[in-house]
């Protein structure tokens, strides 16, 4: 049944903590990733893989041998029979040695920056042909994008790797051959093997979120005033862990735009301002006014609440009082267009999705979608208006998991620290903010459903005022 009513309040947020111990994934997990696609691509009849990564798009290739291309690109080729070839260049021999994913090493300068030796490295037909592809075989190619509908023609023989690499597998594929394109057996939100996550993918998550969440609850309660938006990003206490996208702070006038990187601007009283923090693994988002209450807001807009804060806060508690194992990700869509369909608001892109190692790997939610949400996936909440207007937006990015009782029980032994944090965040969405969650509802954010219209009255936040 959707929330009722909503109101602002005086709202203590707990101190949910930060990770001591650090999850790892063993190799013996890389292991069963790669038989696993193997099992899948033998049902659909492939008889290799050459699976792409770069610096941008590291996140297939890193979820099947722990390796993550720093400057480089980089080619997992696996051939049933054989010990998976990891394709590296001069810069990422030493760090692939470290990754110790089941793998061996190639040299293959090429992947190499431009100028450095390119001596002692084959050809790429000739080192591809040395890792057991032949002519005749239907080679999965899998980059970072599936296509499908909508994309203009493009379908399975449509690749998204360098032309080098692609037209190279072609021609070692030959005309009784064919490279397609396989992103699909890792990316389907129905099916890919990476729409569900082991335990302890699911701790490295829990890990990632709390950092990047923690990040900006740093924000929320230090920025002033006078300070340049460098300085109010800085207060994130961002600390080596590898991104998933570009730190983001703006405020004023590019604030509606969402995506730049803070600069040197300073931020003034009444501004509006947008921030968002992804670690490999999740992203928090928040956005509001920086001001003390709707007196200080631009001229024409003292009902921000009630016209835009309050009806989004409760479709976003809709989100969550629905989200589930079983639910269809159209039941999510329709819980948040029944709120705030109307164009005001400005919803246009997917009220949540799978987030994984990249922060959008996929979404089971759209209109009319009948995908059933399992345990084991990662989601983010992630509820965009684009008013196009001085109303500006609000915003709650958070990231959960759904779990069912057996993987919760593995979780809470394996994890028992992660474990607390996301047991006390449950207890304050449910008896703080009133947010009713199944029992599969794991949050993974330090400010949990924590929505603050006005950034400088630091305890105001968003509740459920239920009749």
């Amino acid at each position: 049944m959707p929330v009722s009513a909503v109101a602002l309040k005086t709202v203590a947020l707990p101190e949910f903590g930060e990770p001591t111990t650090m999850p790892l994934l063993a190799r013996r997990t890389y292991e069963a990733r790669i038989e696993a696609l193997l099992a899948r691509g033998a049902e659909a009849g492939f008889d290799a893989f050459a699976v792409y990564g770069d610096r941008e798009h590291a996140a297939n290739v890193a979820y099947l041998s722990g390796y993550d291309p720093r400057f480089e690109e980089t080619l997992l080729v696996i051939v049933p029979g054989n010990q998976p070839k990891l394709l590296v260049g001069n810069e990422g021999w030493g760090y692939a040695e470290i990754c110790d994913g089941p793998y061996e090493r190639v040299l293959y300068q090429t992947f190499s920056l431009p100028a450095q030796p390119r001596d002692r490295s084959a050809s790429l037909s000739d080192t591809l042909a040395a890792c057991g592809l032949t002519t005749g075989q239907k080679i999965g190619a899998i980059g970072w994008k599936p296509f499908g509908l909508g994309d203009g023609g493009f379908g399975e023989a449509t690749l998204d790797l360098p032309s080098f690499i692609a037209d190279t597998l072609r021609t070692l594929a030959g005309d009784k051959g064919a490279v397609v394109n396989a992103a699909n057996l890792l990316m389907n939100p129905t099916d890919g093997l990476r729409a569900v996550n082991e335990a302890d993918q699911l701790a490295c998550f829990e890990f990632a979120a709390t950092f990047s969440s923690q990040g900006l609850r740093n924000v929320l309660s230090g920025i002033e005033p006078g300070m340049s938006e460098l300085q109010a990003a800085r207060l994130m206490g961002m600390n080596g862990l590898p991104l998933c996208c570009h730190p983001m702070l703006s405020a004023g006038k590019r604030a509606p735009y969402g995506l730049p990187s803070p600069r040197v601007d300073i931020i003034k009283r009444g501004d509006p301002i947008t921030m968002a923090y992804g670690i490999q693994g999740s992203l928090n988002a928040r956005a509001g006014f920086l001001v003390e209450s709707a007196q200080e807001l631009p001229r024409g807009i003292n009902d921000y609440v009630d016209k835009l804060v309050a009806p989004y806060f409760a479709a976003v508690v809709d989100w969550y009082e629905t989200v589930g194992i079983g639910v269809a990700g159209g039941a999510l869509w329709k819980a948040v267009h029944d709120r705030i369909g109307d164009p005001f608001f400005g919803v246009s892109l997917n009220p949540g999705h799978l987030v994984h190692i990249d922060e959008w790997m996929h979404s089971p939610v759209f209109s009319g979608s009948d995908i059933k949400l399992q345990s084991g996936m990662a989601l983010q909440v992630d509820i965009i208006p684009a008013t196009g207007t001085s109303y500006f937006t609000t915003n709650i990015e958070d990231g959960i998991a759904l779990a069912d009782r057996a993987l919760r029980e593995e979780f809470a032994a394996r994890y028992p620290e992660a474990w607390r944090r996301i047991e006390a965040r449950r207890a304050f969405m449910v008896e703080v903010l009133g947010i009713r969650l199944k029992p599969e509802v794991l949050p993974f954010s330090n400010i949990p459903a924590f929505l603050p219209p006005f950034w400088l009255s630091r305890n105001s936040a968003m509740t459920v005022a239920r009749r």
